[in-house]
């Protein structure tokens, strides 16, 4: 077998399709191309190795997939142990909100200790940062822990953040219960995606206060909510975040009795001095913001 078409086929079964796995090469190299020769690999073996759409792997694919995957796999590891036994990168993932206010700073510091150190960086959900950790994609994640991780995964709490209802700065509320009080909430209520933690937390505590109040807008960060209820559009659910006040036109009221969000690092697998350092660091930097 051709052992570039082997590798082609490695990428496109971990990630799911051929347009994934393209996004997702090592280096660059078009769809067309990627398609070809794995139809090539398909041809000479004389099996279909997976379904096109939606994407399903057959059972050749799958046991040509089991064998393969233990050396396309650890040829990142295999690369680090040849250049000395110490990695030279650092895959992370975090909400956008992480990685522009709080990872900078972080890795920073980091590139202080490890100055060769190189980083790539992906945001997303709790569920899609759990998710690619799972799959590889990442070394370690600065997320939302939502629920006790799955198992094979380490977590490390960093903070724990309180929840607040924000409101236009001109609003008439001046605490959540003069909502709780009402027959029917006919504001809208601004918050992250149903299956967020924060949402489902928050959704949750209302049911035992037997208060109605269904979100009206989904907004894809905390950012947004704020930004959205400064517009005049709705009350927004979000965190109390230490050092970092609302925007100019919007209030911040406190949410007693509420879950907090709880902010934490995920990883797999056995903690390098590499990843000893990057977690010494976030613990620090989260005390510094309770300080």
């Amino acid at each position: 077998m051709n052992v570039h078409h082997l590798e082609l086929f490695y990428y496109v079964a971990r990630h799911g399709g051929i347009m994934e796995a393209v996004r997702h090469m090592p280096y660059g190299i078009q769809q067309p191309a990627v398609s070809a020769q794995v139809a090539q690999l398909e041809e000479f073996l004389g099996v279909t190795l997976f379904q096109r759409r939606p994407f399903v792997l057959s059972p050749p694919g799958e046991k040509l997939y089991q064998f393969i995957f233990p050396f396309f796999s650890g040829l990142e590891k295999m690369t680090e142990e040849l250049q000395g036994g110490e990695a030279k990168q650092m895959r992370i993932g975090a909400s956008t909100l992480i990685l522009r206010d709080h990872l900078p700073e972080l890795m920073l510091a980091m590139k202080d200790k490890y100055p060769g150190l190189k980083a790539s960086m992906r945001e997303g959900y709790p569920a899609q940062l759990e998710s690619l950790l799972l799959k590889d994609e990442v070394d370690v994640v600065v997320t939302l822990i939502e629920k006790k991780p799955t198992p094979g995964i380490n977590s490390l709490v960093l903070i724990e953040l309180p929840l607040v209802l924000l409101v236009e700065k001109s609003s008439k509320i001046t605490s959540p219960e003069q909502l709780w009080q009402r027959d029917k909430i006919e504001d809208t209520l601004i918050c992250l995606p149903a299956g967020a933690g924060i949402t489902k937390n928050f959704l949750t505590r209302l049911h035992e206060l037997d208060v109605e109040w269904f979100p009206g807008i989904e907004a894809s960060s905390v950012d947004l909510v704020e930004t959205y209820v400064a517009r005049g559009l709705g009350i927004g659910v979000a965190v109390a975040v230490p050092k970092k006040p609302p925007a100019a036109n919007v209030r911040a009221l406190p949410l007693p009795g509420f879950p907090p969000a709880v902010i934490g690092v995920l990883w797999r697998g056995k903690t390098t001095p590499l990843l000893s350092a990057f977690l010494a660091e976030a613990e620090m930097r989260a005390k510094r913001l309770l300080s």
